[in-house]
Parts: structure tokens; C-alpha cells; sequence
């Protein structure tokens, strides 16, 4: 039996839970004075606002310590960005021979997960992933609980140490809108206003490989003894993905059919699915998850942080018909995001369609009195392809970054120092 962590009951209010505050301590790159430079310089460089990065703290120094030995390090720090270098290039940068450069960089990229290789060019290259979304998702995404270490234990116990400072809450100032998800084929299906992209055996027909491993975010709240009891394995990956990952070994080969009994399953368990597609120059590759407020990191920003801003407008919405309303609140102890509070003392209901990604379990909850059906939502607009949802993503995702910098230039400053001090 599941429970829903996200919402609290309170002298008969059922509604989400106080949000959680950042905590966040900023420090400066004197405070690391006693530690190698080349860890300072990789902590710098995921501190990257242009990488979603956190700030220089504690929390970011022994995650960056616990990733990287002292030698792969000393390596490491001569990568700047996801754009990467060459192998030869880095090993004239650390005045290492690249005959040990090379099988290095390959064990970082192969068994770590914790840096992407690719080809330009005919050359391959390495790169640096932001923490979340990247090395997080890389590291930690396999078949199989069976082959992870106790390093990646280790790993998951110093993310979530580090995702719980709230640093994340910097990005979500203005609307990034990059998560897309999916309402619940039963409150769809028949609808007459249900479009393709709102169907997930639409979406899958535009793809013919496909591959599945576990959730990483579930998979860390059960390394951590706070899983929730859900399914774990319906992370997907289509295309170019899935023929990745399976190369990688860290997904296993399945079909259409099985992708959708398997997020059947998932939905069923009171999980919803996201599903985020990229064409370029005609190739199609994709990602879908099926989350749940509780674990998943991106959700976790509204349901614990209630900060919306990662969530692209949900195209149905629900509306509750408050004279068949009997104010018992199934709905809001099923919503994943505490988007529904229900006083069933008082009799009222509130929706806070901020915090909506219009999933559905709402409706699918109130099966008793139907109170609730799913209707369209006027800010809906349908989620562009290709370069297009990269532009569209632009204009936020700079000046959040831009927002992110001034805060910490702020906090940094000399009177921010001592603010901080006293």
C-alpha cells in the first residue's frame, strides 16, 4: 500500500505540506583553501549558473569529492562545459601521456556515468554534465538494483543532501516550462478535445526502438529508506536513447507493447507520466519518466519547495462540479503536486492551478460522486519540436540564470559575507 507524503491533514484541512525552505549556504572559494584546487576548480565550474548549477557550498564540495578520485580529478578540471574536449587536448592540459588519459576519460563516460563522450567531427570528445538534469540521471539510471555499489549509495545519499538545500528554487523565478506531462488515458480517452501529444501510444508511434531502466529518483528514495513503494522500472528512453543506454548497458531492449503495459502499471500505482521529444535534422529521440510527487526531483519543486516553474501548461485542467461535491477529499490526498486543498469540517475546496500539471488522479479519485472532470485549459498551447522548443525555452532559462548570478554576486559580495556571518 502507497501513501501520499506530499499532502498533510490538518484539523480536517487536507492540503499540501508547509513548504520546505532553502537553506542553502553559500560560500566563497577561500573557505576551500585546505582542499585540492582541481576539486575547487570542478565545483566552480557545476556551480554554473548556465548549468543550473548550485551555489559553491559544503553540500556541492563533497558531492564533487565523493565523484572523482584525486587523479581523475586533476583531469577532470580541464573540462569546462557539456561542449567538452578531446582526449588529446586534455592530456596536454594535465601533461599526462594520453595512453592513460584516454582509458580514464572512457571509465568516467562507460562505468561512472558521471561524464558524456560523443563524436565531432570524427573526433570524440568528453564532457562535463550539469548535476541535475545529467550526471545525476546518468550515474544513477541501470536495469537493475543489483549492480549498483556502494559508491553510488554514497552518490545518492550526497545529491539528496544537496538537492534539499533548495539551490534548485534559483531557476524557477520565471516559467521554464520544459516538463511536459501527460493526463491519464482514462480521463482522456473519448474526450473530444484530446489531442495526439495528450496520447502516449500517439507518441510512441513516432518511434520504433525503445528501452526501459529504473526510475533514479525513486531508485535514490529507496537507497535512502524513504522509498515510496511504487514501480521503479518505467524510465524510457526512445530512439537514439534507447540504442544508448542499451549500448551502455544501463537499460534493457523492450517494445511498444511493453512500454505501454508498463506505464499502464505505473498509472495504475498512482504514478504520471512525462514525456520530453527532440527532433533534429530529422531524428527522433525521447525521454519518459512516470513520477510521483514524493521522489521525483523535478515535481519536488512544487510538491516541497512550491516553487512551479519547471511545468509546461497542462491542456486539460480540472473543474469540480461543488454541488455533487461531498468534500471528502480523495482528490487531494491523490494530487502528487498538493495542488488541491479540501477543508472537509468547512466544506470547501480550492485548486491552485499554479501548481496543476493536470494529470487527472483528481477525477480518476472522485469515482464515487464525479464531481470532477478534466476541461481544457485556455493557457494550453501545444509543445513545439526541434530547435523551436529550444528558443521557445530561451528568453527564461537566461534570465533565471541571470537572476540565479545577482542573487550569489549578492551573497558573495562584502556585506553579503558578513550578513551571512552574523
Amino acid at each position: 500500500m502507497t501513501t501520499n507524503r506530499v499532502i498533510q491533514v490538518n484539523a480536517g484541512v487536507v492540503g499540501p505540506r508547509t513548504a520546505r525552505s532553502r537553506t542553502v549556504q553559500i560560500r566563497l572559494p577561500g573557505d576551500y583553501a585546505h582542499l585540492s584546487p582541481a576539486y575547487l576548480e570542478i565545483a566552480q565550474t557545476y556551480a554554473s549558473p548556465l548549468l543550473f548549477g548550485p551555489p559553491l557550498c559544503d553540500e556541492l564540495m563533497a558531492l564533487v569529492q565523493h565523484m572523482f578520485t584525486p587523479e581523475e580529478a586533476a583531469l577532470v578540471q580541464y573540462i569546462k562545459s557539456p561542449l567538452g574536449r578531446t582526449a588529446r587536448a586534455l592530456a596536454a592540459a594535465a601533461c599526462r601521456p594520453l595512453d592513460q588519459v584516454e582509458p580514464l576519460l572512457e571509465h568516467l563516460v562507460n562505468h561512472k556515468g558521471v561524464l558524456t563522450g560523443f563524436a565531432v567531427i570524427g573526433k570524440r570528445r568528453y564532457g562535463l554534465l550539469p548535476l541535475m538534469p545529467g550526471a545525476f540521471e546518468t550515474v544513477l539510471f541501470c536495469t537493475s538494483m543489483d549492480v549498483l555499489t556502494s559508491w553510488h549509495h554514497r552518490f545518492a545519499e550526497l545529491f539528496t543532501d544537496l538537492y534539499e538545500t533548495g539551490f534548485i528554487v534559483d531557476y524557477t523565478q520565471r516559467p521554464v516550462q520544459a516538463v511536459r506531462y501527460l493526463p491519464l488515458a482514462e480521463v482522456t480517452d473519448g474526450h473530444p478535445l484530446a489531442l495526439p501529444a495528450d496520447r502516449l501510444e500517439m507518441v510512441l508511434d513516432r518511434h520504433d526502438r525503445f528501452a526501459v531502466g529504473l526510475c533514479q529518483c525513486r531508485l535514490t528514495g529507496h537507497l535512502l529508506g524513504r522509498g515510496c513503494g511504487r514501480p521503479m522500472e518505467n524510465c524510457v528512453g526512445f530512439g537514439d536513447v534507447a540504442d544508448y543506454v542499451v549500448q551502455q548497458g544501463r537499460g534493457r531492449r523492450v517494445t511498444k507493447r511493453d512500454v505501454i503495459e508498463i506505464k499502464a502499471e505505473a498509472e495504475a500505482a498512482g504514478l504520471v507520466t512525462w514525456v520530453s521529444e527532440i527532433d533534429v535534422a530529422g531524428r527522433r529521440n525521447g525521454i519518459s519518466c512516470s513520477c510521483c510527487g514524493c521522489c521525483c526531483h523535478a515535481m519536488r519543486t512544487v510538491s516541497e519547495f512550491s516553487a512551479p516553474g519547471m511545468f509546461a501548461p497542462p491542456h486539460f485542467l480540472p473543474q469540480v462540479d461543488l454541488a455533487a461535491c461531498t468534500y471528502c477529499a480523495r482528490c487531494a490526498r491523490a494530487c502528487p503536486m498538493g495542488a488541491i486543498t479540501v477543508d472537509t469540517r468547512n466544506k470547501s475546496y480550492q485548486h491552485a492551478a499554479e501548481r496543476c500539471i493536470g494529470c487527472g488522479l483528481c477525477a480518476l479519485a472522485c469515482d464515487r460522486q464525479q464531481a470532477i472532470e478534466m476541461v481544457p485549459n485556455p493557457d494550453y498551447h501545444k509543445p513545439p519540436q526541434g530547435l523551436s522548443a529550444l528558443l521557445q525555452l530561451a528568453p527564461s532559462y537566461l534570465r533565471n540564470t541571470w537572476s540565479a548570478w545577482r542573487k550569489r554576486q549578492a551573497n558573495t559580495s562584502d556585506d553579503g559575507r558578513e550578513k551571512r556571518r552574523s
